[in-house]
């Protein structure tokens, strides 16, 4: 049992952004994430990308607005929670909720702050191979110089899969795009930055079987209209995208709108102490944007706080009138 005054599920921009708002007003933070890595969908799908709708920023890449949230909130130390699913709700005997996590972990928890986003994103398989994983074969890259003098097989064909290739290219021994169709989703653009940045190209084909050692060696390739090959590849990154969808939290007995959660205008659920923001949260007149999930969840750290001690005020103050 983890005991915290705020536990928020989801670890994207909104849910770094909330544990820096709890640490404002004085509040301990739990941060849960089914994902490996904070940064939410951002690190998952576009870390490279260029993020331009933030006020203030007029553009850096994903990575680096995860770290720049994370830096904000880690000087209020929250505790993360990563690669674990929030499975359940309970009530313990004061009524406060515990959220009982998919390895067994329960925090116990003043409120709960739900910033999931678009919901628990599980990675769809890579057909052949997936007893490779974690031995060469990978869904994310949480850090590029892990791959530094390898040679590097890429396989998909959207955004996510040629900004790995591109952001591997100058650090890998080589770089091969694999791609089932010949012709991509990802933006056309992209794809020529990345072969003019040397990143072999395969299309019509798929990745039939990994082969090595102790970590994958090998990619066995299968081509339309010629014979199977084989290429190095000491680190397979399968980017065929993800599935997302509300999982547990779907059985929480919250107000839903299709695979949103309905919420006032403060923030709250239906249910009592929860709370939720950014793209999982609905309310009328939603704007589904970065921007508008830091004020919700600012929105709803602060109602939480005073719901939590009615005697404190709603304003936090402004972090210029502290030391």
């Amino acid at each position: 049992m983890i005991e915290t005054d705020i536990v928020i599920i989801g670890a994207g921009p909104t849910g770094l952004y909330g544990a820096y708002c709890a640490g404002f007003r004085g509040l301990r933070s739990v941060v849960v994430d089914a994902l490996p890595q904070v940064g939410g969908q951002i690190s998952a799908l576009y870390p490279e990308k260029e993020v331009r709708d933030v006020a203030g920023i007029p553009g850096l890449t994903g990575r680096s607005l995860v770290d720049a949230l994370s830096a904000q909130a880690a000087a209020y130390s929250p505790v993360y929670l990563l690669g674990r699913q929030a499975v359940e709700l309970r009530r313990d005997e004061d009524e406060r909720p515990v959220v009982v996590l998919s390895d067994g972990t329960a925090v116990q928890a003043q409120a709960v702050i739900l910033t999931s986003g678009i919901g628990t994103f599980t990675p769809r398989p890579l057909p052949a191979g997936e007893e490779w994983l974690g031995r060469g074969l990978s869904y994310f890259v949480p850090d590029l110089s892990e791959h530094t003098g390898r040679d590097v097989v890429v396989v998909g064909g959207g955004d996510s899969a040629v900004d790995w290739s591109l952001a591997l290219a100058p650090l890998a021994r080589s770089v091969t795009l694999v791609h089932r169709r010949a012709a991509f989703r990802a933006h056309a653009a992209g794809v020529e930055a990345a072969r003019v940045a040397g990143v072999r190209i395969v299309v019509d084909s798929q990745v039939v079987s990994l082969s090595g050692g102790e970590r994958v060696e090998k990619a066995h390739l299968r081509t339309r209209g010629e014979a199977d090959r084989a290429l190095p590849a000491e680190s397979v990154i399968a980017a065929l995208g993800f599935i997302s969808d509300l999982g547990p939290l779907a059985d929480w007995g919250l107000e839903l709108r299709g695979r949103s959660v309905l919420v006032n205008r403060r923030m709250r659920t239906n249910l009592p102490r929860v709370y939720a923001a950014g793209d999982l949260a609905d309310h009328e007149g939603k704007v589904r944007l970065m921007s508008v999930g830091f004020g919700e969840v600012a929105t709803a750290v602060n109602n939480a706080a005073v719901e939590l001690d009615p005697e404190l005020a709603l304003f936090p103050g402004h972090s210029t009138d502290t030391a």
